[in-house]
């Protein structure tokens, strides 16, 4: 099994910024694609930012040249710099990641448990 663990949500003014970090855990053997997704109240998850393993990125046209996602592939971790936050961010944020435990295995679609992002002044 893999684990995904987020941290760095909390509460910002309008205009803030915010970075939230992922660290994958337990029997990894490759990490694929990773992610991170959001979802309001009463919404449904939507992507926010993807990364595959080479670097190539992919934004919702929503935070386009405000977020940056990034990842660490030597330490399993995927991070999302947040800049220009405002209110409609609001949302739990969610880490995804595409991975297999051993060569063998089939790939597995992990999810974190999620973290807080609220955007109010």
């Amino acid at each position: 099994q893999v684990q995904l663990v987020e941290s760095g949500g909390g509460l910002v003014q309008p205009g803030g910024s915010l970075r939230l970090s992922c660290a994958a855990s337990g029997r990894i053997f490759h990490i694929g694609p990773m992610g991170w997704y959001r979802q309001a109240p009463g919404k449904q998850r939507e992507l926010v930012a993807g990364i595959i393993s080479g670097g190539t990125t992919d934004y919702a046209d929503s935070v386009k040249g405000r977020f940056t996602i990034s990842r660490d592939n030597a330490k399993n971790m995927v991070f999302l710099q947040m800049n220009g936050l405002k209110p409609e961010d609001t949302a739990v944020y969610y880490c995804n990641a595409l991975a297999r435990t051993t060569a063998e295995a089939t790939i597995v679609d992990y999810w974190g448990q999620g973290t807080q992002v609220t955007v109010s002044s």
